[in-house]
């Protein structure tokens, strides 16, 4: 599965009541849709997942995956603290159509959080999850950090295909990819080298005219894990959409938007970024204009968002995050308590700091 480019974790609208609101959460996916984003992150962190009841989880999933287009890629965050239940969510998203599960790293126990744990918890679910599975990293948060000397060992795994690394730490983004440069995969891609996924094949596969599949040297949808390198000639057809093999190797993205330029430099894929929420095409700006090669304007991108992005999504969490959102038209709304609303002093930061971040 590719994973290249933007993906904003979506957050969860909620009612003054504290209700999950699903009208707003599909209008919010249906206009992250229509924006440059590689995909949508389900249930992540922004997401309030651990907020959330199991039976709000996969109703999230739910409303999510029915609102979205066909063209995005799907990413689920199923992490929950035991390795059976991480399973259980992420065999519903299965079951729903997601394409990624994203697994953040147990931590409750952190005294027992050693190399040992970790390695048995994640080659687990890899075994037995039927979506290929991505490493979630977010310190801040959960209080463990991952070692980069784990996550490349991991990355040895076929069905462990990258890493979300929200820790800001570049340098340790630069050690994950110069320590699993030797695995090879390869993703399915169209002819101009965007992502495919189960949904778009099978969208196409229904609307050419009722034909079904048309398979010529047909290679694996999810990928490979061979150590030679996969040819890029083989061409799959379903319905009007032609495919390709692209070399992915394990795919390590990043969460920190004020860092976006300096972690594709250090060998990045993507990113998944709370402040994509609110400005998912600021955060495109920086990452075309760097795959372009336009490395003065992804300097200029990039310092455009970086205060705001530190300040409101670092700083502020979600409800300068939900906040933001409301400004930019999306719903953003308040948080579950713990979190509180901004006051009205915060508010007005975060107007200022999102003058000129409109989008």
């Amino acid at each position: 599965m590719l994973l290249h480019g933007i993906f904003p974790p979506i957050t969860t609208p909620f009612y003054p009541d504290g209700n999950v609101y699903f009208k707003k959460l599909e209008s919010n996916v249906e206009r992250y849709s229509r924006t440059p984003a590689a995909g949508i992150v389900v249930l992540g962190s922004t997401g309030e997942a651990i907020l959330l009841s199991d039976q709000e989880r996969r109703d999230v999933l739910k409303a999510a995956r029915e609102a979205a287009a066909p063209n995005k890629v799907l990413i689920a965050g199923t992490g929950i603290e035991s390795a059976v239940e991480t399973l259980r969510l992420t065999e519903y998203a299965a079951e729903l159509g997601y394409d990624v599960a994203m697994v953040r790293t147990p931590h409750y126990y952190k005294r027992q959080m050693q190399a040992a744990n970790i390695l048995a918890f994640y080659r687990t679910v890899a075994d037995r999850s039927p979506l290929p599975v991505v490493i979630y990293n977010f310190p801040q948060a959960t209080g463990y950090d991952i070692p980069a000397k784990l996550v490349i060992e991991l990355a040895e795994h076929p069905n462990l295909i990258g890493i979300k690394e929200s820790s800001g730490d570049v340098e340790k983004v630069r050690t994950m990819v110069e320590g699993t440069r030797h695995v090879r995969r390869s993703a399915t891609v169209s002819e101009t080298f965007d992502a495919v996924t189960p949904r778009i094949m099978t969208a196409a596969a229904m609307g050419s005219n009722g034909s079904g599949r048309e398979l010529v040297q047909v290679g694996a949808l999810a990928g490979s894990s061979s150590t030679t390198k996969p040819s890029s000639s083989a061409v799959t057809v379903v319905g009007n959409i032609k495919t390709r093999q692209k070399e992915v190797g394990f795919q390590v993205m990043v969460g920190a938007a004020d860092k976006l330029h300096a972690a594709l430099d250090a060998g990045a894929v993507g990113a998944i970024l709370a402040f994509a929420c609110l400005a998912p095409t600021s955060c495109y700006e920086v990452y075309t204009a760097w795959k372009e090669g336009d490395a003065e304007l992804a300097r200029l991108k990039q310092e455009r968002i970086a205060r705001a992005a530190q300040r409101v999504v670092g700083e502020l969490g979600i409800p300068g995050v939900k906040h933001g959102m409301d400004l930019n038209s999306y719903f953003g709304g308040t948080a579950r308590l713990p979190l509180l609303p901004l006051t009205g002093e915060l508010k007005g930061e975060v107007e200022r700091l999102l003058a000129d971040v409109r989008n």
